[in-house]
């Protein structure tokens, strides 16, 4: 297989490319240059936020696949998939589950309600533009030669948002870590390896159409996953699990302060209730939770603990002058000391 993948050398793209090239297939990788690509693909420098003029890279050649993960504006897609059109069999956009019209049913499959959306928009958000991308690609290709991967949350190797590294390097600190409960509350992700794995395969395929990525409802838990954390850093830290009423009582904010943890509610229905049964009768495999953490934390070891940020993406995670905050508002409250969320609280 000749593989073009837009971007690749960060994150989900990267994992791309490395599970492409150890398939043994050719890939050609676009990029603006800002980081390396992997070794062993063919490199082609361009700017997709400069028109059509930044895609001249791309002005000759042909391709059995083109895979793009592209999160601004959808123009820049639709530039693309026009000038590809002719020379490239099918083309996989990594969308993201933001594409359906809030708020989101539990449960909910491919088939629900979509937000609005054009091919020809330019700096939209982030629903919009993800939108607009699919209608730019599929105007192009055609359904039948669109493959539509609408991600949820997306965590390992090579995560450039923060999540993740967030949790692990604070563990890693050790003490008191506020844990937000409770602990078995299912969680849905994606490693971006087993991303990377079934959208090359559903390209083999053939498949098109829209697919929900996430692992399936119950592969892991929140506190499987800090866990997991505690284990590989071998921190002496203690997850210090708190209620969601008592976090949201003391100011804490879910998903930005808290990374992946969403109390239940509407907005935990939207992230983490997907329905992933086309995906799974498509092959989908989800590794367990703790090779997602322990490969992450390797990953952060191998960079000395620290991360790459994107530049677009907002700081996640809480500092510790702001944890210290919430623990100490909790205690006064009468929350703290009670390790276990289904415990009542004061009165």
């Amino acid at each position: 297989m000749k593989l073009l993948m837009l971007g690749g050398t960060e994150f989900v793209g990267r994992a791309i490319v490395e599970a492409a090239l150890a398939r043994g297939w050719e890939v050609t990788v676009f990029h603006r240059g800002r980081h390396a690509p992997p070794e062993g693909v063919r490199s082609l420098r361009g700017d997709r936020t400069t028109g059509p003029d930044g895609l001249a890279a791309l002005a000759e050649g042909s391709w059995d696949a083109v895979v793009d993960t592209w999160s601004a504006a959808p123009s820049a897609v639709r530039d693309a998939a026009r000038l590809l059109a002719g020379r490239a069999g099918r083309y996989a956009y990594v969308s993201s589950r933001s594409v359906y019209a809030w708020p989101p049913a539990a449960g909910l499959a491919e088939d629900g309600p979509l937000v609005e959306g054009s091919p020809d928009a330019g700096d939209v958000p982030y629903a919009e533009a993800k939108r607009g991308g699919e209608l730019a690609v599929t105007a192009a290709f055609g359904a039948d030669r669109t493959l539509l991967v609408r991600a949820g949350l997306i965590i390992g190797p090579y995560e450039n948002v923060g999540r993740l590294p967030w949790w692990l390097g604070r563990i890693a600190r050790g003490g008191p870590v506020l844990a937000p409960g409770p602990a078995d509350l299912p969680i849905q992700y994606v490693d971006a390896r087993d991303l990377a794995e079934w959208t090359l395969d559903a390209v083999a395929a053939g498949l098109s159409g829209p697919y929900n990525l996430v692992s399936p409802p119950g592969h892991t838990t929140m506190g499987e996953l800090l866990d997991a954390c505690v284990r590989v850093t071998g921190a002496d830290a203690e997850l210090r699990w708190t209620a969601p009423e008592a976090l949201l009582a003391a100011g804490a904010e879910p998903w930005s302060e808290l990374p992946v943890w969403l109390p239940p509610g509407e907005m935990y229905d939207a992230m983490h209730t997907a329905d992933v049964s086309r995906a799974l009768a498509a092959g989908l495999r989800c590794r367990p939770a703790a090779e997602t953490v322990a490969d992450t934390w390797a990953w952060l070891a191998s960079l000395g603990g620290v991360a790459p940020r994107r530049p677009d993406r907002p700081e996640v995670g809480l500092s510790a002058a702001r944890e210290g905050e919430v623990l100490a508002k909790l205690t006064a409250d009468g929350w703290m000391g009670r390790n276990r969320p289904d415990l009542p609280g004061p009165g």
